[in-house]
């Protein structure tokens, strides 16, 4: 079976709408019984597109094996101008919703990246320069894996990061498949996620039990034995239903 490879159509479709910088998102760990939500994020200059080639091996993460995903994680974050991984811990996700938690955690992925390239606040008291041009003029668009823009309703709530330089998003249904800069941050997400999970597991007998070295969290039949067993640790999302098939 033959999958498309993402491009950069939608991301030149943004630049020349006027927008200095494309950001793709995406998230993983939604659906996890416990640890955090993580959302990527993976940035390219438009003025870099006439130059800029689709990585090679890049995919949708989910089609990627565990072993060619961490292969790919040096080389995405070198072909991105910046990137970054936001996270919302369970506590988060437990007091906010899961919605709203990807949200805080895409902005905090945002306002990193956006840091990284030199933009800063107007307000925060420092020159508002990048290496191109000043943050009052940046212009910054965001491409969303999925149907729900849940970053712009996310914007100036009160947990939120003072992102430098607010982003106009479009949502792309299935965007880790059709779109470079997304299938980019879907896997440095994944590889970021998985490696905290697994340092977790190893890290503390307690937590050996729930298997998260090989589950990362999710739903498997141990992990959820395991709750059964010994009740859930301090990084389960209470709020949800942890024993249950």
């Amino acid at each position: 079976m033959v999958h498309e490879s993402p491009t950069l159509q939608l991301e030149r479709e943004l630049a020349a709408q006027g927008y200095d910088l494309i950001v793709g998102f995406d998230e993983v760990g939604r659906g996890a019984l416990a640890g955090p939500v993580m959302v990527g994020a993976a940035a390219i200059r438009a003025c870099d597109l006439p130059e800029l080639a689709v990585p090679d091996g890049v995919a949708d993460s989910k089609m990627l094996t565990e072993r060619r995903r961490e292969t790919l994680f040096e080389p995405l974050q070198a072909w991105c101008a910046a990137s970054a991984v936001g996270q919302a811990g369970n506590d988060e996700i437990d007091e906010w919703g899961i919605s709203h938690a990807l949200g805080i955690a895409a902005l905090r992925a945002l306002n990193a990246v956006e840091r990284q390239l030199g933009l800063m606040s107007p307000a925060g008291g420092g020159r508002a320069v990048s290496a191109a041009q000043d943050a009052a003029t940046m212009r910054v668009g965001a491409i969303l894996d999925g149907p729900n823009d849940y970053i712009t309703k996310a914007l100036d709530t009160f947990d939120a990061p003072d992102v430098p330089v607010p982003a106009h998003v479009v949502t792309q249904v299935k965007g880790d498949r059709h779109c470079a800069t997304v299938a980019a941050a879907a896997v440095i997400a994944k590889v970021t996620r998985d490696r905290l999970m697994v340092d977790i597991a190893r890290g503390n007998p307690r937590y050996a039990p729930y298997e998260w070295d090989r589950n990362k969290g999710y739903g498997s039949a141990a992990h959820r034995r395991a709750i059964a067993e010994l009740g859930p640790t301090p990084l389960h999302r209470t709020s949800w239903h942890l024993t249950g098939e």
